[in-house]
């Protein structure tokens, strides 16, 4: 399916922002971040997230670049039902280190971190969802794809799907995605990690 960056909607638009067809550059505002109640206890919508809407049985994917320093700052692609639903997977600075993480909310956030591969300054991630089955990969050269996480998640008429970047304790982060697409779900096997 064809998608237009130029054409997808915001929520919480940062002040400094560009939009290609198939990429967005942008710098984040400070305290923003996507989460929901889990050990902090505080509900947090203020990320930068920007989106299209899709139906089930797709895969959405996107290269990701930025220097990412300092605690929780993060981006990547994000799968969005209401403030209640929604994923969030890519890259984020914890414990001093990048990982790449991956977020699962429904009602309350999941949060989870792996480190398939360091190179996290460069990267490319992806989801695949169909029929309320998600599938997380990342990949440091967009060849080869390790699963991060394979997860259910609600079965609607309707996604929205695109870019996402916060840093809760700062401002400032440049952030660049690049190579963005929507397309009908990959069928390759699980543990088939080509492209």
């Amino acid at each position: 399916m064809d998608v237009n960056l130029k054409e997808a909607e915001w929520l919480n638009k940062p002040v400094v922002w560009e939009a290609t067809e198939t990429g967005l550059s942008l710098t984040t505002e400070a305290n923003t971040d996507f989460w929901r109640e889990t050990h902090y206890g505080f509900t947090r919508d203020s990320g930068h997230f920007l989106g299209v809407t899709v139906v089930d049985g797709f895969t959405a994917s996107v290269r990701v670049q930025g220097e990412f320093r300092s605690l929780y700052d993060q981006a990547g692609l994000m799968v969005r039902i209401d403030e209640n639903r929604w994923v969030k997977s890519g890259v984020e600075f914890t414990d001093g280190e990048r990982f790449l993480s991956t977020v699962i909310t429904d009602g309350k956030s999941d949060w989870s971190v792996s480190q398939p591969f360091k190179e996290l300054e460069d990267f490319y991630i992806r989801i695949t969802l169909k029929k309320g089955t998600m599938r997380i990969q990342a990949s440091s050269n967009g060849s080869i794809w390790p699963l991060l996480r394979l997860a259910p998640f609600p079965k609607v008429s309707h996604y929205f799907v695109g870019l996402t970047a916060c840093t809760p304790e700062r401002g400032g982060l440049d952030v660049r995605f690049s190579e963005f697409s929507v397309g009908a779900a990959i069928t390759t096997d699980l543990h088939d990690l080509s492209s």
